[in-house]
Parts: structure tokens; sequence; C-alpha cells
């Protein structure tokens, strides 16, 4: 077995437990049953039985569940009170958004643990070009070394005001058709339009600006939980950008499935130690955004179902709450298919 098959295991296997610990603590705040708490899917490995809650290890680690009384397919002979549907609206909520907010607490803490353990930060430098490529696509276009770049404007509409170079590096990776620049030259504003190459040899789009390096910068502990706390907004925010251009159709080959992470997992780990830890905290981030996804399977879809409830003063219907989760499983299974096909077209 390879170290990099156990550092993804251990990766994936902390995000998903950390993720159902907080569905399973906040529904025992409520005095919900709950009949099992899996790490992974598909057959049990092993099992240890608590005072009335199964701990289980299961064979695949793309997941994990808290299995609650009154949620579909347990079947337990509980009051109704000490059920899922038979606690409070407000603490359904909690219940379904714990999961989330441990995710977004593990990723804090491993980026500020980080920053305070390395004592310095890179300053990311100004979006000012520093240089360009022989023969690339930003050297036809007439761009220039000195060139600041006050706005990007994009084929969708929407637009960038960069603060520094390596938002432009971020936004640019999403966007591989033509983007038009509003730079600032000798105090003059001027409009440039590029189209990004694709290389087929380094399976990248390329626009060949070069960027000035970055500086480095001493931090104390305080500066270090400050930064920290900025770069998991940013990384928030950034993800958010990335998921509503999904949900138009926009940016869908960029997507990775579990063979994508197992490849950057390698990636991070020839790096060092702290690469793994920092995308420990960027997969869970990622976890608990896709969890906000508004489908009846996720957390955020049950937190729509119960707003409705409470909208409508009435349960929601079971047939149609059934058929809601049918077509959210189908959609998230066609997800899986088409990133899983994509990950294996870029192994080849």
């Amino acid at each position: 077995m390879s170290l990099t098959f156990i550092y993804f295991i251990l990766i994936l296997g902390v995000n998903v437990m950390i993720h159902e610990v907080g569905h399973l603590i906040t529904a025992k705040m409520f005095n919900v049953y709950c009949k099992e708490f899996a790490i992974g899917m598909g057959p049990k490995l092993f099992s240890w039985k608590g005072k009335e809650t199964t701990y289980s290890l299961r064979a695949f680690p793309f997941g994990g569940y808290v299995a609650m009384a009154g949620e579909e397919g347990v079947d337990v002979d509980i009051p109704h009170e000490r059920t899922i549907k038979g606690i409070k609206h407000w603490q359904k909520i909690i219940v379904m958004l714990a999961g989330i907010s441990m995710n977004v607490v593990l990723a804090v803490f491993i980026i500020v643990g980080l920053y305070i353990w390395q004592g310095q930060i890179t300053v990311a430098p100004q979006p000012i070009i520093d240089g360009i490529v022989e023969n690339s696509p930003a050297q036809a276009a007439g761009f220039q070394k000195g060139d600041r770049i006050v706005k990007i404007a994009f084929s969708d509409g929407s637009d960038l005001e960069p603060q520094d170079f390596y938002e432009v590096i971020t936004y640019m990776q999403m966007y591989t058709d033509a983007s038009t620049f509003t730079l600032e030259r000798s105090g003059a504003l001027i409009d440039i339009t590029v189209t990004p190459r694709y290389l087929e040899d380094e399976k990248r789009y390329m626009v060949g600006l070069m960027i000035p390096p970055p500086t480095i910068q001493k931090i104390n502990v305080i500066e270090a939980v400050g930064y920290g706390l900025v770069d998991v907004k940013d990384s928030l925010s950034t993800m958010v950008f990335a998921i509503g251009r999904m949900l138009r159709g926009i940016g869908l080959e960029s997507v990775s499935g579990p063979i994508g992470i197992y490849q950057v997992t390698e990636q991070q780990a020839s790096l060092g130690i702290a690469n793994l830890f920092y995308l420990t905290a960027v997969i869970s981030l990622n976890l608990a955004i896709f969890n906000l996804l508004p489908l009846p399977v996720m957390d955020g879809g049950r937190v729509v179902l119960i707003i409705y409830e409470v909208i409508a003063r009435k349960p929601i219907n079971e047939k149609v709450e059934q058929a809601l989760m049918a077509v959210s499983v189908s959609l998230l299974i066609l997800l899986m298919v088409l990133v899983t096909w994509q990950d294996i077209l870029r192994l080849f």
C-alpha cells in the first residue's frame, strides 16, 4: 500500500468524520436517538456498540452518515419526541448545519495553525505585469511589462477588480474564452481582449503574463489568526463563485472526483506535510460548500425543506419528499459519473 493511498484515505476519512461528528453531537444534544454513526459506505469493516449508538467503519471512504430515528430506512421503536421529526424546527436546522460548521471549523483550525507554525506569510504581488512570454496570446494582444491590471471583464458578464496578481491567476483558471483586461499604462486606461491558448503537453490554458515575485513577511500569533481567517474567507468566496458558474454549466470540465483528488494528494505529498494539511483544509471547505447546495439529499436541501414546513405550517407530503430525494440522488450520481469520466480522460 503506497503512502499516497494512506494519505488519501486519511484526508477523506478525517473530513467525513468531522462532518458526521457535528450531526451526531447536535442530534444527541437534542436527545435524538442515533442508531448508527458510520464513517464510509458499503460493507462494515468493524463496529463498536456504545450506550445506544453503533459506531462503525465501512469499506468505502466516500461518505458517511448518522442514522437518526425518524429518517427513512431507520427502523427503531422510539418515542416520537426522540426522532429527528419530533424535535423543534430550529433544532432540526442546527443538526443539519452542524456538519457544515464542523468542516469550516476544521479548515480554520488547520489554516490558522499553519500560519502560526510557519511564522510568516507570502505577500501576493500587486497586479502589475512583470513581463510577457514570447509568442504568447498576451504578446499578440499587446500587453506590456509594467501594465497594471485594473479590471478583467469575463464572457459571462462578471468582472474582477484584482487586489493582487494571485486573484488574476485564480480567476483566469476558471475562464478559457476571451476576457477583456482594463490596464493602466502611463497614466491612461486601455482595454485589451485576449483568449488563452491551450497547451496540450501541459494540459492547461496559458495567457502569457509574467508574475512579479512575492515578498515574505514575518508575523506574530495574533496576526497569524487574522491572516488565517482571511484565507478561509477568500477560499469560501472563490468556491461559491466557482459553484455558481458550474450551476450555469460553466467550468464543469475543471471539476474533479476521487481520482483527481488522489492525483492532487500525490502532488501535495511530494511538497511536504504542510501542503497535505492545507489540502485537508481546502477539501473540508469544499465539502462544506457542496453540502450547502439546495438538493434535498444534501444538508442545505434538508434545511430548505424544514423552512418550507415552517412557512406552510405542515409537513411536506411524503411522496413529494421521496420524489425530490430520488431526483437529487440521480443528479449526484450523474455528477459523480461526469467527474470520474473527466478524471479518467485526464489520465490519458
